[in-house]
């Protein structure tokens, strides 16, 4: 089947122009904001949403949020995962406005440091933890540590993956194999092909061959790939990548930014993984800035030199707001009070209908797409399953990503603006899954009433 182009484009012009007519006071609003922020926006990425400008949200409350114009909104994105114990955690603002009223940033470690670090080792099972402000700062901070007890250079990631801002990890293949700087990326300091190796996701194989030429320091990997779609790992996957690590000296890295989706512990609990260093970023304080990295009694032990060194302030690691009191009173409430157990067994299913409703719709339309579920979260395709970023990356279609986006926004529902990814807190009902079901429905069928032709 082919799409028909201009049928696509017929349509995105019609939710455009509604687009507009809903939103009178975001656009206002977003035309001033053009006058001394840079694309109207307090970060560039907020200009990837659909439509002709940004939504500007006035107040956001558990699974949804209002915007300047007074329409309701579904929230199916939660900040990209920031938000993903729901908005507007009663116990996360107390414990914030408590913490603010007695200091917010000294310096110096809080009585929350401990229980918060006790918490991340009870549920991720690595004993020794270190804070962060972001997950980017986490993996930054990671990479450092591994570079110098190992004494390599380089890093190995997957193709298309995504670890936040990390220089590194913006890295791709070519179509002859070589690594490249990612489309988008900007700036590079240096060739990324002097600082990283890229195989491709489940191919232990080409692991295997860039491993035992003895450079990398460490591999940093997801569980699962979740920024080009929804890549599941094939079976023995994962204890192949231990085993490979082990045998070449490597440190393996998993990042849990987005899989924490799979339970409370990630997929690290979930499947058994068995990494060096954890890292994990935005929803474990609530919305809160703040992220955690740690790490194996080993591996501690061969980094506890650095501590205490009067040159550890210059080393790379740190930032003068990190490990903050308001950030740890935000993790330690956030962590004791929800993404607990409970939480995700009502998260799970809601994904898990969610998954059920997008593939009833594409098996009944006949559509060549696929719908994936992790944990509590899901993504559907414009492709049968893929095994690696570069098979997800192909099948990217941006025409039908804006249509899509922009009916379930005038839907009043909000997705990932680089997805069509769903995260469910523990706030989402069944009945905002339906919703997004027959937006889907609604929408897919007219698509499909003139647009699938041969």
């Amino acid at each position: 089947m082919e799409i028909d182009r201009s049928w696509i484009r017929r349509l995105i012009a019609e939710e455009e122009a509604r687009f507009v007519e809903l939103h009178p006071t975001s656009a206002r609003l977003a035309e001033e904001a053009g006058v001394h922020l840079l694309g109207g926006v307090p970060m560039p990425w907020m200009t990837r949403w659909p439509g002709a400008f940004p939504i500007v949200f006035d107040r956001a409350e558990g699974s949804g949020f209002v915007d300047v114009d007074g329409h309701r909104y579904v929230d199916f994105c939660l900040g990209d995962t920031g938000a993903m114990a729901g908005h507007a955690l009663p116990q996360v603002a107390d414990a914030v406005a408590t913490q603010a009223r007695r200091g917010i940033t000294t310096m110096l470690p809080s009585a929350d440091a401990a229980p918060v670090a006790a918490e991340l080792a009870a549920r991720f099972g690595l004993p020794v933890w270190q804070m962060a402000m972001s997950a980017t700062d986490a993996n930054r901070f990671a990479l450092r540590l591994a570079r110098s007890v190992t004494g390599r250079s380089k890093v190995l990631v997957f193709d298309w993956c995504y670890h936040g801002t990390l220089d590194e990890a913006l890295a791709t293949l070519d179509d002859e194999g070589r690594v490249v700087a990612r489309p988008g990326s900007i700036g590079a300091p240096v060739d990324p092909s002097a600082t990283t190796e890229v195989v491709q996701f489940n191919d232990l194989d080409a692991v295997a061959e860039v491993l035992r030429r003895g450079e990398v320091a460490a591999v940093l990997a997801e569980p699962a790939m979740t920024n080009i779609g929804i890549i599941l790992p094939d079976p023995g996957f994962h204890e192949g990548l231990r085993r490979l690590c082990d045998e070449t000296g490597t440190l393996l890295i998993i990042d849990e930014t987005h899989t924490i989706c799979a339970g409370p512990g990630g997929a690290t609990a979930e499947w058994g993984l068995r990494p060096d260093v954890f890292v994990i970023g935005k929803t474990i304080g609530g919305g809160v800035p703040a992220a955690a990295y740690g790490m194996t009694a080993a591996l501690a032990e061969r980094v506890s030199s650095f501590n205490g060194r009067h040159d550890i302030d210059v080393s790379g690691i740190g930032g003068t707001l990190t490990g903050n009191a308001m950030a740890l009173a935000a993790v330690r409430a956030t962590l004791s009070s929800t993404l607990r157990q409970e939480d995700f067994d009502r998260m799970i299913p809601l994904a898990t209908a969610w998954t059920d409703g997008v593939a009833q719709v594409i098996e009944e339309l006949d559509l060549p797409w696929c719908v994936q579920q992790l944990g509590a979260r899901a993504e559907y395709w414009f492709c049968t399953p893929p095994r690696n970023g570069r098979d997800a990356a192909a099948a990217v279609d941006e025409d039908l990503d804006e249509y899509l986006h922009l009916v379930a926004l005038n839907e009043g529902i909000l997705m990932t603006p680089f997805h069509n990814m769903a995260l469910m807190s523990p706030r989402h009902s069944f009945e905002d899954v339906e919703a997004h079901t027959q937006m889907f429905r609604g929408a897919v069928e007219r698509l499909v009433s003139h647009a699938l032709v041969g």
